[in-house]
């Protein structure tokens, strides 16, 4: 016991106070939301009046549709453009290294500067817009960044190059780690590159898929800093999610109550993702267990 005290102190200490601050504070925030706290929190009880007045409010009516938009573009476009460059790279070419630090490099940059440097190149006034007319051609227009319609797929656009690369890194792992006598196997048996990566290579890279996509999915749904740096919510209210209603609740508008019935609310969807995701988790692991 004496002997495994330091890995106690170094590893369970610091777990058990991140796991204790998490539940109190989650708890704190769950009892603040069945109070009519405004500017700072108060005793009282009113029930569920503060869900219902989000839920009915259009901030978050259209942050909800936002959030379903925003969670299926970005991680089907995430999905596929990781495993496009994961597969590139499969194929043992030159410069490989330099081209993994490059599409890695995006994980190093803050979702704020990812932000900030996107909506330099998006704004028409400054960014790719300006760029094409001074070449000549003044018909061009690449206004996503100011049309309500389009905004929402400027947050979708950097989310996947701030992301892809992670994606890349776990689907080039399991890619390597496929039995090279399974893919000699099926090239044998006339099975051409393509063929061999839809039928051989792919079905095994499943785990990996799905925990990409957990992932993926529970960085849309808390996403905050990258959405506030690149568009503020803007349009008006075109490009809102969840976090940012959180936000504007709780410091700008100084209803508290409200703001964490919406955060709880955001707990609510996160868990609907995480809670499958760890009871297939453990099923598989007795699986492998009993096996």
């Amino acid at each position: 016991m004496v002997r495994r005290l330091p890995e106690f102190l170094m590893i369970w200490v610091p777990l058990l106070l991140s796991a204790a601050h998490l539940i109190s504070f989650s708890i704190w925030t769950i009892w603040i939301s069945f109070t009519p706290s405004t500017l700072i929190p108060v005793s009282g009880w009113v029930g569920l009046h503060n869900y219902t007045a989000v839920l009915a409010s259009r901030n978050w009516q259209i942050a909800f549709d936002n959030l379903l938009l925003f969670g299926i573009a970005f991680v089907l476009f995430s999905l596929m453009t990781g495993l496009v460059l994961a597969i590139l790279l499969d194929q043992r070419i030159r410069a490989e290294n330099v081209l993994r630090s490059i599409f890695l490099y995006p994980l190093a940059v803050s979702f704020v500067v990812t932000g900030t440097v996107w909506s330099w190149l998006l704004n028409p006034g400054i960014g790719i817009e300006k760029l094409v007319h001074d070449l000549g051609w003044t018909t061009f227009h690449f206004d996503w960044l100011v049309n309500r319609d389009m905004a929402i797929w400027t947050i979708v656009i950097a989310a996947v190059w701030q992301s892809s690369g992670f994606a890349m890194a776990l689907f080039l792992a399991g890619l390597r780690s496929v039995d090279a006598d399974i893919i000699k196997a099926a090239q044998i048996d006339g099975a051409g590159p393509i063929r061999t990566y839809w039928r051989v290579v792919l079905p095994t890279l499943w785990p990996i898929t799905i925990t990409v996509i957990v992932i993926q999915l529970q960085f849309a749904i808390s996403a905050f800093d990258l959405v506030r740096a690149l568009t503020n919510g803007g349009p008006g209210i075109a490009t809102q999610l969840p976090a940012l209603v959180v936000y504007d609740l709780m410091f700008q508008r100084s209803q508290l109550g409200r703001g964490a019935a919406a955060a709880v609310l955001m707990l609510l969807i996160l868990l609907a993702v995480l809670l499958p995701y760890a009871a297939w988790r453990y099923v598989q692991r007795r699986q492998a267990n009993h096996a």
